[in-house]
C-alpha cells in the first residue's frame, strides 16, 4: 500500500470509503477500520481493475496507479508518518469522520503553543512597577479622608461640642445642675403622674399595653403644693443668691482695687463659694435643728421636701460641697 492509488484512498473520508466499497462490490467490509478498509479496496480494485477502471469516479484512483515508481514512492513516504499516527491515536470505529490530517495536528500544536499565552498575557493591562499601584492606592487613601474630614466640617458636631464643654465647664452650669435634679426629685412627689388612658395590645404589631401617664396638674390649687416649693425656693435659691450678692469675695480679688464703689477687675455678681456656703449653712438649720424662720416654714412641708430631695440633707451637703471644691479650683485657674 506504497502507490499513489493508496495515497487517494487515504486522503478520503471513511464515509466515501464506504460508498466506494458497497459500488465495487467489496464485501465484508461492515467491521473493518478505515486503514483496513484502504487495503481491502486497495487490493479489491487492483484486482478488478479491468472492470472498474471505466467507472470515471473511480478515475482518480486508477490515474495514480498508472503512475511512475519514483512517484509512488515519494508519496509513500510522505504519507507514511500520518497514516502510523491515526492508527495509534485515534480510533477510527468511533469517528464518523478523518480528523488525522497533517494540517489539523499543526493547528493543535499552534493552540497550544506558549507563545499563544505569551500573547495573550501581553494583551493583559497591567501597572509598570508596585510602586505604581502603591502609589495609586495612596491617592485613593488621601481622596477619602479628605472627603471624610469636608463631611465631619461641615456638619457642625466639633463647633457643638466645643460649646456644650465651654457652657458646661463653668461653676454656675453645675449649680444648675443641681438645683434641676433636685426641682424634678420634688416635683415628682408634689406633682405626681396621673394614668390618663392605655393604648391597647396589639396581637397584630406584638406591643403590650402601654399606659399613658401626665402630671396631675389640679395639685397645682392645692395649699401644700405651694407651700414645699416655697420652702425649696426660699432655701436653695433665694437666701443662697442674697447672701452670695453681699458677701461676694470676688470683688476683692488680686490685683483689684475698688474705685467709686466699683471694681477696676472683672467680678461675678454672685459668689459661687458663697452660695454652696450659705446653701449648706441653711438647710442644715433647717432640716436638721428645726428652724422654720418664725413659722413661715411649715413642718409637714419640711418634712415632705427632705423626703423629696435625693439623699435628703446628706444629699444637700454633697451637691454643695462639690459647688464649693469646683469654685475655688475656676478661681484658682483664673490667677
Amino acid at each position: 500500500m506504497s502507490s499513489g492509488a493508496t495515497t487517494w484512498l487515504h486522503g478520503q473520508r471513511k464515509v466515501e470509503l464506504l460508498a466506494i466499497a458497497d459500488k465495487v462490490g467489496l464485501k465484508d467490509y461492515d467491521n473493518l477500520k478505515k486503514p483496513e478498509l484502504e487495503a481491502a479496496l486497495d487490493e479489491h480494485m487492483r484486482s478488478n481493475q479491468t472492470t472498474l477502471s471505466k467507472d470515471t469516479s473511480l478515475s482518480a484512483f486508477f490515474k495514480r496507479v498508472g503512475s511512475s515508481p519514483v512517484k509512488k514512492d515519494s508519496i509513500s513516504v510522505e504519507v507514511k508518518t500520518p497514516r502510523f499516527r491515526r492508527k495509534t491515536v485515534v480510533k477510527e470505529d468511533l469517528e464518523p469522520t478523518d480528523i488525522s490530517e497533517p494540517e489539523t495536528g499543526a493547528t493543535a500544536l499552534v493552540t497550544r503553543s506558549p507563545r499563544t499565552s505569551i500573547s495573550f498575557a501581553s494583551s493583559v493591562p497591567l501597572p509598570p512597577s508596585p510602586s505604581v499601584v502603591v502609589n495609586e492606592i495612596d491617592r485613593q487613601t488621601t481622596a477619602v479622608r479628605a472627603r471624610i474630614a469636608k463631611v465631619w466640617d461641615k456638619s457642625g458636631i466639633v463647633e457643638t461640642s466645643d460649646s456644650i464643654r465651654d457652657t458646661l465647664s463653668n461653676t454656675v452650669t453645675i449649680e444648675s445642675i443641681a438645683n434641676s435634679l433636685e426641682l424634678w426629685s420634688l416635683f415628682s412627689v408634689i406633682l405626681p403622674w396621673k394614668h390618663l388612658l392605655a393604648i391597647p395590645e396589639s396581637t397584630l404589631l406584638g406591643t403590650p399595653e402601654i399606659p399613658l401617664r401626665a402630671p396631675d396638674l389640679f395639685q397645682i390649687l392645692n395649699s401644700k403644693f405651694w407651700s414645699t416649693f416655697q420652702i425649696w425656693v426660699g432655701t436653695s435659691v433665694i437666701l443662697p443668691l442674697f447672701f452670695s450678692y453681699f458677701f461676694n469675695m470676688t470683688l476683692k480679688a488680686k490685683n483689684g482695687h475698688v474705685r467709686h464703689g466699683r471694681n477696676v477687675q472683672s467680678s461675678m455678681q454672685y459668689d459661687p463659694l458663697t452660695y454652696n456656703i450659705s446653701k449648706a449653712l441653711i438647710a442644715w438649720l433647717v432640716y436638721a435643728q428645726g428652724f422654720r424662720l418664725g413659722g413661715f416654714f411649715n413642718n409637714q412641708s419640711v418634712v415632705v421636701l427632705e423626703k423629696a430631695i435625693p439623699g435628703g440633707l446628706q444629699g444637700i451637703l454633697i451637691g454643695t460641697g462639690i459647688g464649693a471644691l469646683t469654685s475655688i479650683y475656676e478661681a484658682v485657674l483664673k490667677k
